[in-house]
Formats: structure tokens, sequence, C-alpha cells
């Protein structure tokens, strides 16, 4: 239920902290998406230790922003008005309370070199981190900071490194827009068929020029996402210099998966098959779920089930399908 219109949020905390000596300049966000809080109680103990004298920022500038959808973290569920991790872009003439936060969020990309953005998920699984594509020079997201990004996936101590986001988004959505689903309001409508749409924090920061990742913590509810959630932050500023400490070891090769599909659910009936979590492997031909037509819908090739939703909305992301690199 939406909050009532003076009870909304009218600013975005963030805490900068600029060093003395030059050097990068890193942005950490938590609580992109409301429920997913891991990201921004680890980020306030960080704020603790370094407001404290226990963690001192040596070189470059750091921002932090505990919060980054205050009206989502409010109503305490994924979205305010609509996902903050899509379309994201200013907007001259703002359509929403997610619009607005853009409009502020952009800015703050565009003065970082490289962010670190700490996310949960639904369902059970291993913590997991998202990198962008590899270095081309093509047209839908060119890119020439690969290496680097790849160091800040690794030093995450994610067990898993997934690519492939936004080429498969891109697929899924010509597919939506041949066949749209009601998706509530005709805004809502279409911004799920707009190719952009798939466009992120970490699309706009490689789009500006920059690089980063999406660190998926792991479950909504599990303690130790706020674990994972310091130990990156942590590992991300020993990466890059920024603090004294030493980066820990990396630890042993990680999988690496890249996802090849998407498929929306249709209808509030469309039910999974079983409770799946992300990176159960399928085989294909494999039941995933059921229609509310009662059609199947099977696993089209071997791989993995990645961001299962049981209460995704129609007309949105249900589940993705990975493989393993090649």
């Amino acid at each position: 239920m939406p909050a009532l219109a003076d009870s909304r949020p009218t600013h975005l905390p963030t805490h900068t902290f600029h060093a003395l000596a030059p050097g990068p300049r890193l942005l950490v966000l938590g609580a992109v998406h409301g429920n997913e809080v891991c990201g921004a109680k680890a980020i306030t103990q960080l704020l603790q230790d370094i407001d404290s004298g226990q963690l001192a920022i040596e070189r470059g500038t750091v921002t932090f922003v505990p919060v980054t959808n205050p009206l989502a973290y409010q109503l305490k569920q994924r979205t305010g008005d609509r996902n903050l991790n899509r379309n994201m872009a200013p907007s001259a003439i703002p359509q929403d309370f997610e619009d607005r936060i853009a409009n502020v969020l952009c800015p703050l990309l565009d003065a970082h070199d490289v962010l670190l953005d700490l996310h949960s998920f639904h369902t059970g699984g291993a913590p997991f981190v998202m990198i962008g594509p590899q270095n081309n020079s093509g047209t839908l997201e060119p890119f020439s900071q690969a290496e680097a990004e790849m160091q800040l996936a690794l030093c995450t101590g994610a067990p898993r490194i997934v690519e492939g986001w936004l080429d498969t988004y891109a697929r899924g959505v010509s597919r939506r827009a041949a066949a749209p689903v009601a998706a509530g309001s005709a805004r809502a409508q279409t911004l799920v068929t707009n190719p952009n749409y798939g466009v992120g924090t970490t699309e706009y920061m490689r789009s500006r020029g920059g690089y980063g990742v999406t660190l998926e913590c792991g479950q909504h509810d599990d303690p130790q996402g706020i674990k994972v959630a310091r130990h990156a932050i942590l590992q991300t500023l020993a990466l890059l210099g920024m603090v004294s400490q030493p980066m820990e070891a990396l630890t042993a090769e990680r999988e690496i998966l890249r996802l090849v599909d998407m498929t929306d659910r249709e209808h509030a009936d469309d039910r999974f098959s079983r409770e799946w979590r992300s990176f159960d492997a399928v085989q294909a031909g494999e039941l995933i779920g059921v229609r509310h037509s009662g059609v199947e819908v099977k696993a089209p090739h071997d791989g993995f089930v990645v961001f299962p939703n049981p209460r995704a909305e129609p007309g949105q992301e249900w589940f993705y399908m990975a493989r393993r690199r090649a």
C-alpha cells in the first residue's frame, strides 16, 4: 500500500569521506531495494568504525549511501513506486519517487570511479557477484575495464561470478514487448517493455566510464549477509589502496556462470514446481513451473536457475537461466 504523500522521505542521506591524499573515488550503496538490508546494516557498522577511529580512509574519496531507496525501505518492500534498479537515468520531468532518487543518485555515480552495490535475494543460496561484459565496442554496453572489474568481483569473496545481465535482459524485454502482459498501469507497462529498463546502478556506472559490481550477499533474512557485505567493503577499500589494512588472500578459483535467458511471470497464479534456490542445477526438459493456464515451463537446456522469485508481479522477471561460461 503506497505511503501517504506527506510521509514520504524528502532527502537521500549520504556519507562522504575525503582523504587528504589523492586516490580512487568509491561509491558503496545499500538498500537499493528496500527489503535488502544487509548492505545498509554493514555500512552503518563501518560508519561507526570510521567515526571511532577504528578505520581510517587514507587515500581518495569514499561515499556511503546506507539506504538508497528510502521509500521502499520505509515500506519494508522491494520497491517504492517502481524498481529503482531499472531504467537508471536522470529525468527532466520525474514521474515517481524513484525518478527523483535517480536525479540525485546519477550525479553521485557520475562523481565516482568505482561502485560496490550490495543486495540480497528472495530464496536460499550462496552469495554471488554480478559483473558486466567483456571489453567490447558494441552498441548495447561498450566497456573497457573488464580486468579491473573482475579484480573487484574476486576481492568480494563471493564463490560465484555471474555475467550476461544486460544482453539477457534485452532479449527478455523483446519477447515481453511482442506479447505484453498487463503490469498494473500504462506507465508500468511502458517501463517493463523499454530496452533501457535493464539499466541499473552498475550499467549506468559503466556507461559513464567507471566500473562496478553487484554483490548478492545471501538470502534477505540471513544474518550472515551483513558479514558478507562488511567483508566486501573492507576488501574493496584495501584493493583500491584507500586504507592501510592489507587485502585478505583470495580463495580458490571461482565458478563463472553466464545468464542466457529470462522468463517472466505471466499471471499471479503461475507457480514453481518446487522451492527453487539460485543456482539449483536443472537438466533440459526438467519442470520448473506451471502457468495459470496449465502450460508447463521446462528448462530449455542444461543449466542453473537464478533469481527465482515466487512473488514476482505479473509481467516481471520470474526466473533466469544460466550456464557455465564456455
